[in-house]
């Protein structure tokens, strides 16, 4: 029997998505991305010097930072300030990785862009949400910095957005609401970029195994998720196919 999910979607199904672009003042780049109720505050600044290992490169650089507000579940989570948990860590790591993937770091010369992932509200996909959003305000900051002379051509090679994936009920569902997540199975996050190439996959058996016919039914189902949320970027953005 299928899984009945709690909000009445289809198993293929989407949460609304929607970015609210040039959300603060002074980022290069910023935009409220909304996955359903998770709500994420992604920015993006610019700095003149890249890490010590890029030195002398010709390149560029983009990191990222992540953190959730105390207020972001029901729960109240305490403020992380000198030791970051793990799980902070490995998320903000994510986000970096998959955003460098959208970039020719070359074309940066020898600036440094980071985008900070602020959850202001979490009901799961918090990571993927902001790698999605993440990317329609790196997006936002290079062309700024384009328009203004500060780079001679945009960096941006790439589209990338980020889906998670799991089994319900033994059935691939896309994009876990908290609710689901908790009881899923199975739990994957895949990343990809325009043209459907895989950047990452994290998924891990939650409460058991799963089959390499299970695998390729969700990541099928992520790819379909994928699709959706690029062309929701590519709205966003007012462009017909990523640059």
């Amino acid at each position: 029997m299928s899984w009945q999910r709690p909000d009445g979607r289809l198993l293929n199904q989407l949460r609304p998505i929607h970015f609210q672009r040039e959300f603060t003042r002074f980022a290069a780049g910023s935009v409220l991305a909304s996955c359903g109720n998770t709500k994420v505050l992604c920015t993006v600044t610019v700095e003149e010097k890249v890490p010590k290992f890029l030195l002398d490169s010709g390149k560029g650089w983009l990191t990222a930072e992540y953190r959730m507000l105390p207020s972001a579940t029901p729960q109240r989570q305490g403020r992380e300030f000198l030791k970051l948990s793990g799980r902070t860590q490995e998320i903000q790591r994510l986000i970096g990785r998959s955003l460098r993937a959208a970039l020719d770091l070359t074309a940066l010369d020898s600036f440094t862009l980071t985008v900070d992932a602020d959850v202001l509200q979490a009901d799961a996909g918090t990571r993927t949400t902001s790698i999605t959003g993440g990317f329609v305000a790196l997006s936002d900051a290079v062309e700024k910095l384009v328009r203004q002379g500060v780079l001679p051509r945009s960096p941006i090679c790439h589209q990338i957005a980020a889906v998670s994936v799991g089994l319900l009920g033994g059935e691939p569902v896309l994009d876990l609401n908290y609710a689901e997540d908790v009881e899923a199975e199975v739990d994957f996050n895949v990343v990809m970029n325009d043209r459907l190439e895989m950047i990452e996959i994290q998924g891990t058996g939650e409460s058991g195994s799963f089959s390499r016919q299970q695998l390729n039914g969700m990541l099928d189902m992520a790819e379909i998720g994928i699709e959706q949320l690029l062309a929701a970027q590519r709205q966003a953005l007012n462009i017909q196919s990523a640059s």
